[in-house]
């Protein structure tokens, strides 16, 4: 498979500017919902019912939109079978996966430094 590479201006790829296109995507992906959908999809493919029991504390609302909000980025196929009633099922793109090895990291991160943070917000908190 070959990896698409952007194409428009510098401009839209420019994250300090308030209205690039880079700032937009970025401010779509980075949400908790979007990372874990990402994380709990991986390499499966899951059913709308399937992935929100994966998402604990995830409700029907907004794993909708925002699974709508990562297939319209590109990063979520959806797939719906003519069966009755219809079913529906969802998987990462390649370039899902590949945000997907990025919050890899940050989950990793996560794991690594809990004790830290736990720590120093106790420690602010006090």
């Amino acid at each position: 498979m070959e990896t698409k590479q952007y194409t428009g201006s510098p401009e839209d790829a420019d994250l300090a500017r308030a209205d690039s296109l880079a700032r937009e995507i970025f401010s779509d992906v980075a949400n908790k919902w979007a990372f874990l959908i990402i994380e709990f999809l991986g390499d499966r493919t899951l059913r709308f019912s399937e992935l929100r029991n994966e998402v604990e504390g995830i409700s029907h609302k907004m794993l909708t939109q925002n699974l709508r909000m990562l297939e319209r980025n590109g990063l979520v196929e959806r797939c719906v079978h003519p069966t009755v009633p219809p079913r529906v099922e969802y998987t990462l793109t390649e370039a899902g996966q590949g945000l997907r090895a990025t919050i890899d990291g940050m989950c990793a991160w996560t794991r690594h430094h809990l004790a830290h943070i736990e720590a120093s917000r106790r420690r602010f908190d006090a």
